[in-house]
């Protein structure tokens, strides 16, 4: 019997070949193509997914490994009907162009607000002993993993900087 694999809160079969990867699963056999196969190597970050409410590269990884886990795609975030509060500041502030790249950067913002929310430092974090706090540079470098060729970086800045705003109560 096939293990399962969480994904945006529905259990699925884990793929008879095990050399699949997890982007692959999400996109050929899940239908799930808001992930995108960018450079395949884990450089871009268009396939940005948060497994157990940690990032990662989907192209990077067999879906096997990930039997039991808890999978968010850029579908379990929001969608037309109901865009999550990222997706709202993204079309906002401008923060695409061609739109490729946003569902792993918005997957990627996901997670790094609530890597900050829980303290977790970063390369900018000035002082490791003290609690994380949120700038500018610390959206830069945590987000440095997910790259727009279309340049729209500033704008994605300031849509993550407001989103974090509007949290500030909750988790920021």
């Amino acid at each position: 019997m096939a293990g399962t694999i969480g994904i945006n809160g529905t259990a699925h079969s884990l793929p008879a070949d095990p050399r699949t990867s997890l982007l692959d699963f999400l996109r050929h056999d899940l239908g799930l193509t808001g992930t995108k196969k960018g450079c395949d190597h884990g450089q871009c970050g268009a396939c940005t997914v948060i497994v157990n409410g940690m990032r990662i590269n989907s192209c990077l990884t067999l879906a096997a490994m990930h039997e039991g886990d808890r999978v968010t795609t850029i579908e379990g975030i929001g969608g037309p009907d109901a865009p999550s509060d990222l997706q709202h500041a993204f079309m906002a502030h401008d923060a695409l162009q061609c739109g490729y790249c946003t569902p792993g950067q918005i997957c990627s913002a996901q997670a790094m607000l609530a890597e900050i929310a829980e303290g977790w430092p970063s390369d900018a974090t000035a002082d490791l002993t003290s609690e994380a706090t949120f700038s500018d540079e610390e959206i830069r470098e945590r987000m440095s993993g997910n790259l727009c060729r279309c340049g729209a970086y500033a704008n994605i800045v300031a849509a993550i900087r407001d989103v974090a705003r509007g949290r500030a109560d909750a988790t920021v």
